[in-house]
């Protein structure tokens, strides 16, 4: 699912972490589940501490800070300290974007409709699963979601994380059992091989995707794979959707599966518009170092081959049928009727995490600005995470 920046030589975390932790077939034959004795725990305390940890960020993010504990505060920004520090592609702007992120989700009206929608949810779970769950890492907290769905359904989450997403969750682990004790037996980080699981959600890109469905494939499991953002510009549109459109693509820079890669234009589309509209990023994405080398190398690349292309001086336009552009780069198609577009949409659908546009020109479509905020019930891959996860046999 994450987006792998170019010529860097890098390979996904995931297939290091399948050559040296999985490929032992012995030893993973040897492996026993073991089950933790735990108390029941009521899905009112579940959703309280969630909506708690909802507040706190939301409180951290706008003029309520004031409002938080001076220690509160203190832990939150040591942690995106260190954080940054770790990964050079998180920077402090993306952190709060993720945390505001998350706060617009967990918000009570929106927690209570979202479980309510659910006829067999159990407000207690007799006999609490372990899912095992693979973390990307590729923006901040990508796998919070997974994290919420997990102990609200009232499983356990036993959590393998990415070397490059290794301090933000373990944060709000903290930040939520500090609201809520009973979550510290729910909650455990595993640093080397899964064990003693019962269903696995597992996060990577296609070519890891291979590896986890041979070891987890005798598991109830969800894999999801690559997956783009999409945003179709519809001839009736206006600059203000095309400002909001730059947060689509350019949030995180580009990383998530949810930014948008690919545009799909009206015929007579005038180029210049978008690029005038996206100018306020400029600064933010010229002055990073790694999303300038891509931005850079990318060019060169692109102009030794003659490559036809359009440039603004900080990003890259390419006409290309791909729905996967690489960092720095956006690809496009024009169209001349709205039904040939909504016809390649549902062709490459697998291959298409959201679609940006209005509601009105393309079905359950995501308001331009807001792709990188999605709601509770938007789920990566359109695979219902929740439903998978309380139907599970205890």
């Amino acid at each position: 699912m994450p987006k792998v920046a170019a010529g860097t030589g890098t390979k996904p975390d995931w297939q290091y972490f399948f050559l040296k932790s999985f490929l032992d077939k012995p030893r993973i034959k040897a492996i026993k589940k073991t089950k933790l004795s735990i108390n029941k725990m009521d899905l009112k305390k579940r959703i309280n501490a969630f909506l708690k940890l909802g507040e706190t960020l939301n409180q951290f993010t706008s003029e309520k800070d004031n409002e938080l504990n001076p220690s509160l505060h203190n832990f939150i920004e040591e942690k995106i300290e260190k954080a940054v520090y770790e990964n050079s592609w998180f920077t402090r702007d993306d952190i709060i974007s993720a945390f505001k992120g998350i706060s617009g989700m967990l918000e009570k009206e929106k927690t209570e409709a979202w479980i309510d929608a659910y006829p067999n949810f159990k407000k207690q779970v007799e006999n609490p699963q372990t899912i095992g769950v693979v973390n990307a890492g590729n923006i901040p907290l990508v796998g919070f979601h997974d994290f919420l769905c997990t102990l609200i359904s009232g499983n356990k989450y036993l959590g393998k994380l990415s070397s490059k997403d290794k301090v933000l969750l373990p944060a709000l682990k903290d930040i939520l059992i500090d609201f809520e004790p009973e979550f510290a037996k729910y909650i455990r980080f595993e640093e080397n091989q899964l064990r003693g699981f019962d269903a696995i959600i597992a996060t990577g890109s296609d070519n890891t995707a291979r590896y986890f469905h041979y070891y987890f494939g005798k598991y109830p499991n969800i894999i999801r794979k690559n997956r783009n953002g999409v945003a179709v510009i519809p001839e009736n549109y206006n600059e203000e959707e095309l400002k909001k459109l730059a947060d689509d693509i350019f949030i995180y820079y580009g990383l998530g599966c949810r930014n948008v890669s690919k545009l799909f234009l009206p015929e007579n589309f005038e180029i210049n518009r978008f690029f005038e509209n996206i100018e306020h990023y400029y600064d933010k994405l010229i002055n990073h170092h790694k999303y300038a080398n891509n931005y850079n190398y990318h060019k060169s690349i692109y102009l030794m081959n003659k490559v036809p292309h359009l440039d603004n001086g900080f990003a890259l336009l390419k006409e290309d049928e791909s729905f996967t552009s690489p960092i720095s780069t956006i690809f496009y198609e024009t169209y001349r009727g709205i039904d040939h577009v909504k016809e390649k949409l549902a062709f490459h659908s697998e291959e298409i995490q959201c679609v940006v546009s209005y509601p009105e020109t393309i079905k359950n479509a995501v308001p331009f600005g807001k792709a990188q905020f999605p709601e509770l019930w938007d789920y990566a891959d359109n695979i219902d995470t929740l439903n998978f996860l309380i139907s599970l046999k205890e």
